[in-house]
């Protein structure tokens, strides 16, 4: 024993198999106690007679259970309540055992016990108390004067349920820091002012006044599921008073169910703009795709991507990746290659405007549903090179939707964009005329032509989170185009979702938009992220306002002004009303466009586009003159 504590005040941890003796030890001593207790510290010849047997047979038992349950194995100045549960399990199957012998040897032996009852209740009390005092005397003694030079951080956890114990918990395992925890807060006035292991519960009005009354650096969001409202409001509160706000991850991405603090997380932006859980008709989902062949244009990008790990789940007879960025489509292939235990799904490294190539993989494979997601989306870009813009967004979604109808697929599900409405750059125009052509299609055609159409999604390839994640790591600046500008956010997975979902539900025709909640201002975002970071504006980073950049508005739209929608029975869904177009006269329109990508003429291929899409009216942009003229 004395060997134990010096190892305690050394910080060393004690060798596994020093505690296992140790604790057979206690056991020992548990029996002598038993006895003397027993037989009133007088005990029997006839008694002593048996201890040759009794004594191994205990010791043997608890020896052989401690082994089997591992009770030695964990730190004894972290121990927690699951090292209490284990020991009492163990200890408790162990003494059962004994009953039962003691059952069995008594109509054997005419009526005798091997092991007295009170031995067995005796010892069994002893050895739990004994056991779990020791440990817990330990932890106490190394938490209040061994680690007590360590630094120490004020921590809250938010939530007094389950996952705020499992939290404490996971912080006294911790060998780096040692943690104060000062309090529990918690949005239930009903726990209010009571305790958990002596740690006060506080109800959530009282943040501020715990925050400030006691140097607290962490605040800990145990609660599963936490409304992003609610996360917001906390966020803000310690955001005010510098206080890290940080994030228990869902519970199944506990590593063997047990928490780890290493798991626990600052809160991202991408948490604080995500919404409440979205609820899907799965049946409806799994009904359209379970046994089909699925082919996913774009399946290496950020949406087509996230599209494929949604697909999956719904046991597709085959999905067919289609793309060109080969590293991309390697890494996604890997990935479902793995979760999907060697199911069948296909990669092609194709472009979606060789007309040959994609002929190629509808012959070979047969689709049965077709998610176009797939196109040119940087604004900017695409406004200094319209050709590229006309030969994939437009172009390729004639190639793919043209493919679809002649080897009847049922189903072509185009992934759009908010930037297709009212349109002031060349990007949104491509996708709207793409629009236009797969609406104007599904009238003549057997396959059900159905847009979803949606604005930003977090983290998506080019948004603006990640490159002011950047910026923040850099020391900044962090630049904005404009003080005014704002933007609809959703993450990638609720917009895949959302777009499996409307696939399913449209009979042809429709396009859908998507519930995109209400739009943040971009440069309320970069202080956020600032003030999440650590950083103080204005003194360890600076806001720069770069100016709105070619074709880019200060707010978006997902309806233009002749448009309204009606409501399905998903209230994140909704069908847009918009004008019907003849199919010959667009594809005529769109086929003059397209030829004149060899001209190479801008200014003529963007006058072209205006005339398919009359709204669409030039901003920032040379091609502004067009709409003058």
């Amino acid at each position: 024993m004395l060997f134990l504590f010096t190892m305690i005040f050394r910080g060393r941890n004690t060798p596994r198999w020093i505690i296992f003796f140790i604790d057979l030890f206690i056991v020992a001593i548990s029996i002598t106690i038993a006895y003397l207790v027993r037989f009133n510290f007088s005990i029997p010849e006839i008694e002593i007679d048996s201890l040759p047997l009794i004594f191994p047979t205990i010791m043997g038992v608890r020896a052989i259970s401690f082994l089997i349950a591992k009770i030695y194995a964990g730190i004894i100045r972290y121990t927690s309540n699951k090292d209490t549960e284990r020991i009492f399990i163990t200890l408790s199957l162990g003494s059962l055992g004994f009953v039962l012998v003691n059952a069995v040897t008594y109509f054997a032996m005419d009526g005798k016990f091997i092991i007295p009852f009170s031995i067995i209740i005796i010892e069994y009390l002893v050895t739990l108390f004994v056991m779990v005092f020791t440990r817990i005397f330990v932890k106490i003694l190394y938490a209040e004067y061994v680690n007590q030079d360590k630094q120490k951080t004020n921590v809250l956890i938010f939530g007094a349920g389950e996952a705020g114990v499992i939290s404490m918990n996971s912080l006294d395992r911790d060998q780096g820091v040692k943690y104060k925890i000062v309090a529990f807060i918690d949005d239930n006035r009903k726990i209010a002012g009571k305790k958990i292991e002596q740690i006060p519960i506080v109800h959530s009005e009282k943040l501020e006044e715990i925050i400030e009354s006691n140097n607290v650096e962490h605040l800990i969001v145990s609660v599963q599921n936490l409304p992003v409202e609610r996360l917001n409001e906390i966020t803000e509160t310690c955001l005010k008073h510098q206080v890290n706000v940080l994030t228990v991850p869902p519970v199944s991405q506990w590593i063997n169910g047990e928490l780890s603090f290493k798991q626990i997380k600052h809160v991202q932006i991408e948490d604080l703009l995500s919404r409440t859980e979205i609820k899907l008709d799965e049946k409806l989902i799994s009904r359209q795709l379970s046994g089909k062949v699925v082919l996913i244009t774009g399946a290496a990008g950020s949406i087509g991507s996230e599209i494929v790990r949604q697909v999956v789940k719904h046991n597709p007879k085959q999905v067919i990746l289609v793309d060109q960025a080969e590293s991309p489509l390697y890494d996604i292939e890997f990935e479902i290659n793995q979760k999907r235990s060697g199911k069948s799904c296909e990669v092609v490294v194709g472009d979606v405007r060789s007309k040959e190539r994609m002929y190629n993989v509808f012959r070979t494979f047969k689709p049965q549903i077709v998610y176009h997601a797939a196109a040119y989306k940087h604004v900017p870009l695409m406004e200094n090179n319209p050709s590229e813009a006309i030969l994939t967004n437009v172009l390729g979604t004639k190639i793919i939707a043209d493919l679809a109808v002649e080897h009847d697929a049922e189903r072509f599900v185009m992934v759009s964009t908010d930037k297709a409405v009212n349109p002031t750059n060349v990007m949104g125009a491509s996708k709207r005329i793409a629009e236009i052509y797969t609406q104007s299609l599904n009238a003549k055609a057997k396959t059900d032509f159905i847009t979803t159409r949606f604005g930003n999604v977090l983290g998506s390839n080019g948004s603006v989170i990640p490159l002011f994640k950047k910026q923040i790591e850099k020391g900044g600046p962090v630049t904005v185009t404009d003080p005014d500008i704002n933007r609809y956010f959703m993450t990638i997975p609720e917009a895949c979702q959302l777009v499996l979902e409307a696939g399913a539900m449209g009979n042809g025709g429709e396009i859908y938009v998507f519930d995109m909640g209400q739009s943040v201002k971009i440069v309320d975002l970069a202080k956020k992220m600032i003030k999440l970071s650590g950083l103080e504006l204005g003194k360890d980073i600076q806001i720069v306002y770069t100016g709105l950049r070619p074709g880019e508005k200060l707010y978006e739209e997902l309806l233009n002004n002749k448009e309204n929608t009606l409501p399905t029975k998903n209230d994140q869904i909704m069908v847009a009303q918009v004008k019907e177009y003849d199919f010959d006269e667009v594809n005529r329109k769109i086929e003059h466009l397209i030829a004149l990508f060899n001209t190479q003429d801008n200014m003529a291929i963007v006058k072209e586009m205006k005339d398919l899409v009359p709204e669409f009216k030039s901003k920032n942009s040379p091609y502004e003159k067009l709409d003058n003229d």
